[in-house]
């Protein structure tokens, strides 16, 4: 009876759920938002005239400034059952709140990195025209390397960003509080079991909100601190 009683207390109060779920929902962000964000920053400060690098440039700044809650209104309702289509399961999973948690943070990176990209200086990209270099090389030897430290900065301040998110992924990713056996099952996450449970919580139910809480306080201090001073500050040499 005992253990059975242990068992209860950790499906009410347990964790686990709602901090694997921030988790996994965060790396599908990035893992679909940097290749898409780095495509984009290099194509608008190496590859794009100008004519087009400041229009789509200034509309990616405006799509960075979009409230959350569009983004999950509109996975809810157009992207989520998209996502359904193509690989089946519920329209409201994990991996539709991945997805759109992506597809927020892509302005907010490409935009960072691409004026990360943009410190190089002209006069080394020159020198490696100038000995033969073809554009692929001199985006991978001289630009990636001056900009490294600026675009991973940006790729660790979006990671902060979507292990906080609320109000898109409350949306999308299903409030269901169980462990999601595939990627396109239900689940929830930290700011989801928060923004829904806080109001009405009282007793062992606040304490267990207040230290989940700080769980996501921890771990979005701790990435965004190591992305403020280890990539984005001035210091000379790796």
């Amino acid at each position: 009876q005992g253990e059975k009683k242990e068992e209860k207390v950790k499906v009410i109060y347990g964790g686990l759920i709602p901090i694997v779920g921030t988790i996994l929902s965060t790396l599908i962000a990035l893992i679909f938002a940097v290749p898409i964000a780095l495509g984009i920053s290099i194509f608008l400060t190496e590859i794009a005239p100008p004519f087009i690098e400041k229009p789509v440039g200034i509309a990616i700044e405006l799509l960075a400034a979009i409230p959350s809650i569009i983004y999950g209104m509109w996975g809810l309702f157009y992207f989520g059952p998209l996502v359904s289509k193509i690989f089946g399961g519920s329209s409201v999973s994990l991996l539709v709140a991945g997805l759109v948690l992506g597809i927020m943070i892509i302005p907010f990176i490409a935009s960072l990195t691409r004026d990360a990209m943009k410190t190089t200086p002209g006069v080394l990209k020159e020198s490696a025209y100038a000995v033969g270099a073809t554009k692929f090389e001199v985006i991978k030897d001289v630009v990636f390397p001056y900009a490294k430290r600026g675009i991973i900065g940006s790729i660790i301040l979006a990671l902060g960003r979507a292990l906080g998110e609320t109000m898109a992924v409350a949306f999308v990713i299903g409030g269901v509080f169980s462990l999601p056996k595939s990627l396109t099952d239900p689940t929830i996450s930290i700011p989801v079991v928060l923004a829904n449970n806080f109001a009405e919580s009282s007793g062992m139910s606040l304490s267990a909100l207040f230290y989940l809480a700080l769980i996501l306080f921890i771990l979005s201090f701790a990435v965004i601190t190591y992305g403020k001073f280890k990539f984005l500050n001035n210091r000379k040499g790796d």
